[in-house]
């Protein structure tokens, strides 16, 4: 049986720490967002680190695997674009929604900008179950999909995080990439036991680890990625490295990066914390003459210490899973289960729920998210049962990054609004819902503050000039025959 890929350690590929990244020492391998790489023009930086015999993960942000929808087919196909043109081994993603509305719910189509977490639910189980499976047979490659971090729970949850994550392995043979920050994050937010979630995860099918940073303020914690990693973060890692060898450990940061010696330290210091893990483990081991309880290699067995003979593995199928367990929800007598779906690499059999249940859950899971997404984004009253303050403190999150990526996407806009770009994108988001991607959204909030009529200055000729040169299908610079349609959108915004 083929053991998943040794990984090492690793850190979080960004533009602004490209160079660091590169020039720092024991970086065994990399992860790049995968819709911030364009298959044509993969950025030097990766090409180096590719020559170099780096591994490069992508992770992808925009699947909305959670969501009621089928995944959507140009968006599986770019990321199988990407899994090439960055010859790598596997491919991320997050059990997450992204977005809400549109036809299934006959209701305006709404983007979150953001990760949304799932109801545990049986429906919501059943669509995402079907999401993985197609986006499994669209990707040339394994595919492993991250736990999010929440800042509201859903009411009505019908199981815990362990078990919810236990079925999706357990149904799909999907890898999971288990983020030891969002644990830590769901623990202050939302009461979860880090340990207890990792008893009942299947973490023979870990594919990696992430670790990351953020803060806490009013009694809430932010998964930033902007801020050094907390004890209790390198703790939760501690204790799943006792349990599993993790294949892979990675540093993310997306945001304020430090000096390259602070992510080197950061490094250090996860590095530490696994190999003290794992000395503690084999130590106890030793002690009581076998195996550390609990604790598993990938792919080996824990009577043997070899990896059984189960003969030939698809290579389309994930690497490894743990033994035959009983349910999640095993009855009295029965035996609940600490770790691992049916067999290594391999879902059992499961078709999931016939054509018409599955429909009739998507639009279940499809109209409660869709209410959701709108309270957040939209300023609709927030749907019965949940945390009116929490759903507040989680639109203004939202809020705020997408005034941050917009930012990215159109530094200009900052540039020229100055210190006027952010309370005005705040005040527009409120009553505007992102509904076509972040370069869109630049463009609305920049028409939004012309058709306000803005007071005639440098800056708002600026705001003019760039909105006018974006706008169309390609820069009207390059379209002569545009002319006289600018010469009136002019007139027309000058009104």
């Amino acid at each position: 049986m083929q053991q998943p890929r040794r990984l090492g350690t690793g850190i979080g590929w960004r533009p602004e720490i490209a160079e660091a990244v590169e020039r720092m020492p024991g970086i065994d391998w990399v992860e790049a967002v995968a819709e911030n790489v364009c298959p044509g023009h993969v950025p030097e930086s990766l090409l180096r680190l590719r020559e170099r015999g780096v591994t490069v993960v992508p992770h992808g942000v925009s699947l909305g695997l959670g969501g009621a929808d089928r995944p959507d087919e140009s968006r599986l196909t770019a990321l199988a674009e990407r899994v090439e043109a960055l010859g790598s081994p596997l491919v991320t993603e997050h059990i997450a929604f992204v977005r809400a509305g549109g036809p299934l719910t006959a209701s305006p189509l709404l983007e979150a900008g953001h990760l949304l977490p799932v109801p545990r639910t049986r429906d919501a189980l059943d669509v995402l179950c079907a999401n993985v499976r197609a986006a499994q047979a669209a990707l040339p490659v394994p595919l492993a999909v991250e736990n999010i971090a929440a800042l509201f729970s859903w009411p009505g949850e019908e199981m815990t995080e362990g078990q919810f994550l236990y079925e999706l392995a357990d149904r799909t043979g999907v890898r999971l990439l288990v983020d030891v920050a969002n644990l830590h994050t769901n623990h202050v937010n939302r009461g979860e036991d880090p340990a207890k979630a990792l008893d009942e995860l299947p973490v023979e099918a870990i594919a990696y680890v992430h670790v990351a940073g953020g803060f806490e303020r009013d009694g809430v914690w932010h998964d930033s990625h902007a801020h050094p990693v907390p004890g209790p973060v390198l703790d939760i890692l501690a204790d799943l490295a006792s349990r599993v060898a993790p294949p892979g450990v990675l540093l993310e940061r997306d945001e304020n990066f430090p000096d390259p010696a602070e992510l080197e330290r950061e490094l250090a210091a996860i590095r530490s914390t696994v190999t003290r893990a794992e000395a503690r483990a084999t130590a106890g081991a030793g002690l009581r003459g076998g195996t550390s309880a609990g604790r598993t290699t990938p792919g080996v067995s824990a009577d043997t210490g070899t990896a059984p003979d189960t003969g030939p593995t698809s290579p389309a199928t994930p690497d490894t899973a743990p033994a035959t367990p009983a349910a999640p929800d095993a009855g009295p007598g029965e035996v609940t289960p600490v770790n691992g779906p049916d067999a290594v690499g391999a879902a059992r059999q499961d078709t999931g729920p016939g054509p018409a249940a599955e429909d009739a859950a998507r639009q279940r899971l499809g109209l409660a998210q869709a209410a959701l997404l709108s309270a957040l984004v939209a300023g609709t009253p927030a749907p019965e049962g949940f945390d009116g303050v929490r759903l507040g403190v989680q639109a203004r999150s939202l809020a705020a990054k997408r005034a941050d990526v917009v930012a990215k996407v159109a530094p200009e806009l900052p540039e020229i609004l100055a210190e006027v770009y952010r309370p005005a994108f705040l005040a527009y988001a409120q009553g505007h819902p992102m509904t076509g991607g972040y370069r869109r959204d630049a463009l609305d909030f920049a028409e939004h503050l012309l058709l306000a009529g803005l007071p005639e200055s440098t800056e708002t000729r600026l705001l003019r000039d760039w909105w006018l040169e974006r706008s169309g299908p390609a820069p009207l610079s390059r379209r002569p025959a545009a002319r006289l349609a600018r010469a009136t959108r002019r007139v027309l915004l000058r009104r």
